[in-house]
Parts: structure tokens; sequence; C-alpha cells
């Protein structure tokens, strides 16, 4: 079975005690419900950089990438129906993009 990216674009950094353990505890459930799908739970990242053959520019461009998580689905299809349960996702404040990684 093919494994999938999740790049999570967009979301907000839960400030405070209770809004961090709430945030949390959305996410692993929703990790839970993907059970053994789930192939590496990621993380999410700092500042990016976008780097091009003549320039180095900090932002990561229009949307940059928060964090990644990794999948094994079926399909395309099947990862994305997945990704339709992300907190970020259910709550409005980010996008997933969703994409196979092919093995070399």
């Amino acid at each position: 079975m093919p494994n999938f990216i999740f790049a999570y674009h967009g979301g907000h950094t839960p400030e405070g005690e209770e809004e961090i353990a709430k945030t949390m505890a959305a996410w692993q459930a929703w990790f839970e419900t993907m059970g053994a799908a789930v192939v590496d739970p990621g993380n999410p990242v700092g500042m990016s950089k976008t780097v091009t053959n003549d320039s180095v520019t900090d932002g990561g461009g229009a949307n940059p990438i928060s964090g990644y998580t990794v999948v094994t689905a079926d399909d395309i299809d099947a990862a994305a129906d997945l990704a339709k349960g992300c907190p970020m996702v259910v709550d409005g404040t980010g996008s997933i993009e969703v994409a196979e990684i092919h093995q070399m």
C-alpha cells in the first residue's frame, strides 16, 4: 500500500495550557481514528525558506507549510478522505495538501 504525505498549511499555534491541551487532544483523537494508517505522525515546522537557482527567500511563498504527517492508504482518494478529519480542516483554520510518496 502506498504512503502519502499530508503537508499542512495554516492553522495556528495554541496559547496557554488549556488551549494546548485541547488542541493536542483533538490531534491525538484524529490520529487514533486513523489507527495503523499513520506511518509517521510528523510534527509542526518552523519558518521556511524558498530556494531557487538564484535566490533564497524567507517565508515559504504564498502558503507555507506548517507541518506534515505520513499515512498509508489504498489510493490518493482514500488518503484525502483521511485528511478530512484533521482538526485544522474541521475548524476551518487550515488545509492539507495530499501527495503520494513515490519510492525510488
